[in-house]
């Protein structure tokens, strides 16, 4: 670093300091981000996407989506990109277009809050019931609304336990009933089976709102086909984050919420716009970016790009297998579950670890020579003999936040 070599970056950084050498702060942060970029595989970016002209052309400027997407007031916004990307979204959900409403998030927590807070407005003496795989966000999200919240048993491979779900509706049929189902939990990327938990709730007669937290698995679900908000599926609400398997360079998100859900909102008078969102003034740039990728790949760019990281997640079980490590995936993922490695490797690799498991994620851009080192790596640090051989997948064990 330039007059500044010897300071650390936070020293360098350091805004009581004088002179500050800006340039070379800023290439501290780009040279560290691209040295770590080559073992960076543990969590969920795609780093395939090339979003260089949207950033360049609409990066020096404020765009502010404030208000609902479909206001059409002001200027220096994107909301009618917004609307085009809600749209997309919601059409590859199959989501009905006379029953649809959501808005570009700054990523999964704030669609999950936005989505629950509607459901809780609703059903305001509900419980909700979410397991414990969910995301870390839902149980925060369930004490920022003052709720009931219920946790329900994971299997092994982190999908909630039906039974479980059902013995604790069951206790508490008297009340409405919100469940948070997962696509693709943060462990093992397992798949709640949302068909499952409708049939519970019809089973014991409560009525109530079914979310989906699909923050990693949401749009490449739907690509398949197997994640639909058809009138079928009775759900009603589903988070999506934009920075995962999309790679947007910003974290954010879509939400989309059935209208029919939905409680009224105010009117602001100084910004001429309907007060719907959780954050009012929203990154109008995310809107561009998300719509960036979608224009430029469409559907069937997006499912080769799900295709491919697939492929080479199954290399990689294959690889680690023949290695002597018991790798697994569930067969829709891009998530490679495996033993916690030494702390030399789950270092370099930025694994992210709970307990004694450990993942990393093929995801999009991730490329076989990435795989082929961390096996090299891998073996060459814990050959197999010295690897722990659990007796079963990771299992979460449960208490509930109220007896009754």
């Amino acid at each position: 670093m330039t007059g500044q070599q010897s300071l650390s970056l936070a020293d360098a950084a350091d805004l009581s300091r004088a002179p500050i050498d800006v340039t070379a702060v800023l290439d501290h942060l780009i040279q560290e981000a691209g040295a770590a970029a080559a073992t960076s595989i543990g969590f969920p970016g795609a780093v395939d996407l090339d979003y260089s002209e949207v950033v360049t052309r609409l990066g020096n400027r404020l765009w502010n989506n404030i208000g609902d997407p479909a206001d059409l007031g002001g200027v220096a916004h994107t909301r009618v990109l917004e609307r085009a990307v809600i749209a997309w979204v919601a059409d590859t959900l199959a989501m009905p277009r006379d029953d649809r409403w959501g808005y570009v998030t700054t990523g999964g927590t704030e669609g999950n809050l936005s989505a629950l807070h509607t459901a809780h407005h609703r059903y305001p003496t509900a419980r909700i019931y979410y397991s414990t795989a969910a995301h870390y966000s839902i149980a925060k999200i369930v004490r920022m609304l003052g709720a009931r919240g219920v946790l329900v048993n994971a299997d092994a491979g982190g999908e909630m336990d039906y039974a479980h779900l059902a013995a604790q509706v069951g206790r508490r049929r008297r009340w409405p009933a919100i469940v948070v189902a997962t696509a693709g939990t943060t462990l093992t990327e397992a798949v709640d089976d949302t068909a499952s938990i409708r049939a519970v709730l019809d089973e014991h007669q409560v009525n109530g709102h079914l979310h989906v937290d699909a923050a990693l698995s949401g749009i490449p679900l739907a690509l398949d086909g197997r994640l639909r908000l058809d009138d079928a599926s009775g759900i009603s609400s589903i988070a999506i984050s934009g920075h995962k398997f999309l790679g947007v360079p910003t974290p954010c998100g879509v939400v989309l919420i059935r209208d029919s859900a939905r409680h009224e909102s105010s009117h602001i008078a100084y910004t001429a716009a309907l007060d719907t969102t959780i954050t009012g003034s929203r990154c109008g740039l995310a809107a561009a970016l998300l719509w960036h990728a979608i224009a430029t790949h469409g559907r069937e760019g997006h499912r080769w790009r799900a295709t491919a990281a697939r492929r080479l997640a199954a290399y990689t079980v294959d690889q680690l297998t023949a290695a002597g490590w018991p790798a697994w995936r569930h067969p829709h993922a891009f998530t490679v579950v495996i033993p916690t490695p030494p702390e030399q490797v789950r270092k370099k690799w930025l694994l992210a670890t709970d307990g004694a498991t450990s993942h990393l994620i093929c995801m999009p851009g991730i490329t076989h020579g990435q795989i082929d080192a961390f096996v090299a790596d891998l073996t060459a640090i814990a050959p197999p003999r010295l690897i722990p051989r659990p007796r079963h997948r990771p299992h979460h064990h449960t208490t509930t936040h109220e007896s009754c």
